[in-house]
């Protein structure tokens, strides 16, 4: 087995408690670890064999820019969920979300919550 990461991956989108942060939006960032077991033998050198990370980006990306979820953990939840519906070769994924612009009463440089699926 080994380990695909997509760090820092940005999209503008609606999530959020708040009225105003789905009129408003913000970005957000996602890290995904995918942790894969190969369907086939990585010496023939084959994208079948492993995970298209291209493709899971684009899966990251309808979800995060797709319907409001009021809880960054739900949005995770979500992607981690996807993405292992997609890619059956994905045995563990762990997704990060970050938002920056969270709406708490001081400074900070962003909140940010980490899900592994399956639990």
């Amino acid at each position: 087995m080994y380990v695909i990461r997509l760090k820092n991956c940005a999209f503008f989108a609606r999530h959020g408690v708040y009225d105003a942060e789905e009129i408003l939006g913000q970005r957000f960032y996602v890290d995904a670890a995918l942790t894969v077991d190969p369907q086939k033998p990585l010496e023939e050198d084959d994208i079948g064999a492993t995970v298209d990370y291209g493709a899971a980006f684009q899966v990251i990306e309808e979800i995060v820019t797709g319907k409001r979820r009021f809880l960054i953990e739900a949005l995770a939840r979500d992607v981690a969920r996807q993405l292992c519906a997609r890619f059956p070769q994905i045995k563990q994924a762990e997704i990060t979300v970050r938002k920056p612009n969270a709406p708490v009463p001081g400074v900070l440089d962003h909140v940010e919550v980490t899900l592994v699926w399956p639990q």
